[in-house]
């Protein structure tokens, strides 16, 4: 590629002569990466794709200019541009040096690289200008463990990294036209939030589709682009229809325990291809699965394990069901949104769920500081009194054998507190779960 093309690329993903549309703000991942750009270590952003990390560079950016960065000082590459045909580190440094001449900064430079694993040997490149001091870094990337690998070899406390999911449901009723600020907007809203709360439950928090009119064809290339471009591309899959139906199997059944030897039959391939699969599917950031609760390791590793999706909304569209389950999109949710606490460091926060050898289960154990803090059990209809039962026995079990006090089931609707005998049973609706902290209750 000749200098004319690269600038011409450049200047369509630059602020440089003009404003980029930065989408709706969200300050939960800006105020953090602004922090982490203090630090001087290169920032990392990663997150599933369409999860909203281009715009939440793109953000940063302006907020960069509106501090006072010159908006020559900032150079941002997207290597999904179909336009850069090789992407290797000869074309990295003639990007960088067509920017050096065109633009001529002055003072600190920024450089910003989207989906900078489709560059063949980046971080050598990378580490050079950040230990040469040419450039302060930010790169974002759809695939979790092909950047670790990269980055533990050669940049190993050189760098910063943030997660960055589907909007949760705080950040779904903003993208809504619902800024909600205090327990009084909470009471007068209340009907719209539970309205767009079954909307979220369906369509997922992609940003893009929320916005869109398009949502389940927008999903379906969602899926598409996962599976192709950040799964059988990436590690040459040979057998990609085989990978594309456990990730419709999984999506099927989330919130379901499933283990990798029992799906040798259904798709017929080793449990090992299973298990190797089901790695990239979370690499990736499409498919999770979470571990049993015990205090053996051991025991953790060889339990079934529950699987669950990034997002309702692939669940829906992609999955094959004759009817929604709602309690387990409901679960699904709450597993995204724990899984969004951890990624952002809240309390050392781990989870996991609980069964005992009846096979009574309890959905979430929530492990605080070194400490089990929490007991959660989603029921999403709990009137009938045998539902309750049901319910409440393992959970009375878990706390009981875990010294938990408090122990909470989330509901549809249901908001209401019981002691029994010694122990205290809140009944709370997920929409008020996922919007306010659960230490309050």
């Amino acid at each position: 590629m000749d200098k004319n093309e690269i600038i011409e690329i450049l200047q369509d993903w630059n602020f440089w002569k003009k404003d980029l549309e930065s989408g709706i703000e969200r300050p939960t991942y800006l105020n953090r990466l602004k922090d982490f750009l203090k630090t001087g270590q290169i920032v990392v952003i990663t997150g599933a794709r369409r999860a909203g990390k281009s715009f939440l560079m793109r953000q940063l950016i302006k907020s960069l200019i509106s501090d006072g960065i010159g908006r020559n000082n900032i150079l941002m590459v997207n290597f999904e541009d179909p336009r850069f045909t090789e992407l290797d580190t000869k074309i990295l440094q003639k990007i960088y040096e067509v920017y050096l001449e065109f633009l001529n900064p002055k003072g600190d430079v920024f450089i910003f690289l989207d989906e900078v694993q489709e560059v063949s040997g980046w971080e050598k490149w990378v580490r050079t200008i950040y230990e040469l001091k040419k450039a302060k870094l930010v790169i974002s990337g759809s695939n979790a463990k092909l950047l670790s690998a990269e980055l533990s070899t050669l940049l190993t406390g050189r760098h910063i990294d943030l997660e960055v999911f589907p909007l949760s449901f705080q950040e779904y009723l903003i993208f809504n036209g619902l800024d909600l600020k205090d327990k009084l907007d909470f009471a007068g809203k209340r009907v719209e939030i539970e309205r767009l709360f079954i909307k979220y439950l369906e369509w997922g928090g992609f940003p893009e589709v929320v916005l869109s009119g398009e949502k389940k064809k927008l999903l379906f290339h969602y899926f598409e682009d996962i599976v192709n471009k950040d799964l059988v591309k990436r590690y040459k899959i040979r057998k990609p229809a085989k990978l594309n139906s456990l990730a419709k199997f999984y999506l099927t059944n989330i919130s379901s325990s499933i283990t990798f030897n029992s799906l040798e039959k259904f798709l017929d391939v080793s449990a090992d291809t299973v298990e190797k699969f089901s790695h990239y599917f979370e690499d990736a950031y499409l498919i999770f699965f979470l571990k049993r609760f015990s205090f053996k390791v051991k025991e953790q590793e060889k339990s079934p394990r529950k699987v669950y999706a990034i997002d309702t909304g692939l669940a829906n569209v992609l999955g094959f069901r004759f009817s929604r389950n709602l309690g387990r999109l409901a679960e699904n949710i709450i597993f995204v949104e724990l899984l969004r606490k951890k990624t952002l460091g809240e309390n050392n926060l781990e989870f996991y769920y609980w069964r005992n050898s009846q096979n009574k289960e309890v959905d979430f154990i929530i492990k605080e500081n070194l400490k089990v803090s929490k007991a959660l059990q989603i029921c999403w209809e709990i009137n009938r009194p045998e539902t309750r039962t049901r319910e409440i026995k393992p959970l009375l079990k878990v706390m009981e054998k875990l010294k938990i006090d408090k122990g909470f089931i989330i509901t549809q609707d249901l908001e209401k507190e019981e002691n029994i005998g010694e122990k205290k049973i809140k009944y709370l609706p997920l929409w008020k779960w996922l919007l306010f902290d659960l230490e309050r209750y």
